[in-house]
């Protein structure tokens, strides 16, 4: 899946708060890699998400390997409406 690094943050953003703790929990990883996945760097105490960051417009293209966690925070979303 390819989207926008703005996007991803909008996304992120839009999330209702403690949602970075319910994905970490639901697919078993570490908060620091779901930060990451959403465009936080720590590598330090979070692993690197499975995304590829091309330069381009709108902050760029994010290629999302894995979209297991944007598919929940999809899913969270929806369920606020």
């Amino acid at each position: 899946m390819n989207i926008t690094y703005n996007e991803l943050r909008q996304i992120k953003h839009r999330l209702p708060t403690g949602s970075i703790a319910r994905i970490a929990k639901e697919l078993e990883l570490d908060e620091q890699t779901v930060r990451n996945y959403f465009g936080a760097q720590k590598y330090k105490e979070g692993d690197v998400a499975n995304i590829h960051r091309q330069p381009g417009p709108s902050g760029g293209i994010i290629h999302l390997q894995d979209e297991r966690i944007i598919n929940l925070a999809m899913e969270i979303l929806s369920q606020q409406n």
